[in-house]
């Protein structure tokens, strides 16, 4: 069979569109600043920098909010691990002409270049609406997945986002397998985030041999001041499987074997991808059945969960306050953006009372909470109360 790099290369005459997918975490947003200082272009009004990535996400906003909407539309978010998406939802043929239309205009949009290089975590989600866009809007397609540590990643969500282990490890799992999976046909590379940081010149040198591309346009300075090594600040040796199987060691393994140019073991990567799909499945209907038929509460009786919260978090939280202005919450709140208010004193004034969840885990916030408070010191009794 003939290298999907060398084919390309033969009959590449269109710009070449250079897809970093993968898991979000993962040295997604490092990889693509250091492509796009070795000649590659980006897309014009990129998200900005904040808490969680101090030193720009390069991630154009219009691409967020157009894949944002694409997933609400199905009932889902970038923080879904279900694979509900890639093959149980049906997306009638108007609404997927209507996708494909939105797409292909932000394509339409980019500046003229030869090569460009796209990095946007929900894309891994949709990639099939965004590669048949791609070739619609006469692009050629590449792709390139950074494979980063799950314990890392699973570290660097919790900081972000307090998302739980469990959760962030099922979507490590789900945007590592969907990016194999989904650039098979195309030329593609993997690259080990820790050797990026390590030595971005060697794989930059491979990654334009596999894929037969020109990054020889380099500031070399600017990525030698870019890549700094505090950039890694969660480091992760062995890893946890708390699914009771070996689905992540298994997916890692194959993955950074990948990176080194080994053969990818495609038939593991596709047993693991199957029993993913059949227990998520399972698990996910059975707790909706569990939820819709056996667990009815009347809406007078449902626990507040938002104001018991506020209640134990007290006056100024700094676990509640770290929660309301991370990067999790302005995605799932994106009027308070808009509105340019502060999130946090928005909830503790509306955004309680409007059952706005602080974070995606509100036990594993209250638990925290609770630990917060047992080492807050004690407020003195004012004047005239009892002690």
């Amino acid at each position: 069979m003939t290298n999907p790099a060398i084919r390309a290369a033969t009959i590449r005459r269109r710009p070449l569109i250079l897809f970093v997918l993968g898991m979000g975490r993962s040295g997604t947003s490092a990889l693509t600043r250091v492509l796009s200082l070795c000649g590659a272009a980006l897309p014009n009004e990129l998200l900005g920098a904040n808490d969680g990535n101090p030193l720009g996400h390069w991630e154009p906003q219009s691409a967020i909010d157009l894949n944002d909407d694409i997933l609400s539309q199905h009932g889902a978010t970038w923080y879904d691990p279900s694979l509900r998406l890639q093959g149980e939802v049906i997306i009638g043929e108007e609404h997927r002409a209507a996708h494909l239309n939105g797409i292909e205009a932000f394509l339409r949009a980019l500046p003229e270049a030869p090569l460009l290089v796209i990095k946007e975590p929900r894309i891994t989600a949709l990639a099939s609406l965004w590669f048949e866009a791609a070739r619609q809007a006469g692009f050629s397609i590449a792709v390139t997945i950074p494979v980063r540590h799950p314990g890392e990643v699973v570290a660097s969500l919790a900081a972000r986002d307090q998302v739980s282990p469990q959760l962030s490890s099922a979507l490590w799992l789900k945007y590592n397998m969907l990016a194999e999976r989904q650039s098979r046909e195309l030329p593609r590379t993997f690259v080990e985030y820790p050797a990026l940081l390590r030595d971005w010149r060697a794989e930059v040198a491979r990654i334009a041999a596999a894929l037969a591309i020109d990054l020889s346009t380099r500031n070399e300075a600017e990525i030698d001041d870019f890549l700094r090594q505090d950039l890694r600040r969660q480091r992760q040796e062995g890893i946890s499987e708390i699914f009771g199987t070996t689905w992540v060691s298994q997916v890692y393994t194959a993955l950074c074997a990948a990176a080194r140019g080994e053969l990818l073991d495609a038939s593991l990567m596709d047993e693991v991808f199957e029993s993913y799909r059949a227990s998520e499945r399972g698990f996910r209907i059975a707790l909706e059945d569990f939820r819709t038929r056996f667990y009815v509460v009347s809406d007078t009786r449902k626990p507040n969960v938002t104001k018991l919260i506020q209640a134990v978090a007290g006056r100024d939280s700094e676990v509640l306050r770290s929660c309301l202005r991370s990067q999790w919450y302005r995605e799932h709140n994106p009027d308070l953006t808009a509105a340019r208010v502060d999130p946090y004193e928005h909830w503790v004034v509306h955004g309680s009372n409007e059952g706005r969840l602080p974070c995606a885990d509100p036990i594993s916030l209250l638990e925290r909470l609770l630990q917060e408070r047992a080492t807050r010191p004690a407020t003195p009794a004012r004047a005239g109360q009892a002690g």
